[in-house]
């Protein structure tokens, strides 16, 4: 599949994303996959009840165009929004055809904000 094929697939199913950044800079709008990260073994589904309350520790795989470069994003000051819901990065890679970057695969996981 080339690069242009793929960002076919990711604007035609994709879902509308934005990368922001606290200090107000955001993206334009592009399209990729956000989807529930499953697991086998069921203990990571529940979530976790710590000192401060409940922690859902919901993880999702993120799939999305390569020029969006989640591995170069500052995930401290950042953020990726879809359908109004913020989503911070807890890994990212490229994924390559040849020596050219795909797209970029990451986890990431909802934003509960208080």
């Amino acid at each position: 599949m080339t690069q242009s094929q793929l960002d076919t697939v990711f604007k035609k199913f994709g879902r509308e994303i934005l990368l922001k950044q606290d200090d107000g800079w955001s993206s334009e709008i592009f399209h990729g996959f956000i989807q529930p990260l499953r697991y086998k073994n069921k203990m990571y589904l529940d979530g976790v009840y710590t000192v401060i309350g409940f922690d859902n520790q919901s993880k999702y795989l993120y799939i999305g165009p390569a020029k969006h470069d989640l591995t170069v994003f500052d995930t401290v000051n950042g953020y990726i929004l879809c359908d109004d819901v913020k989503y911070t990065v807890d890994r990212a890679e490229k994924v390559y055809c040849g020596e050219n970057p795909l797209y970029i695969w990451a986890i990431i996981r909802e934003v509960i904000e208080a």
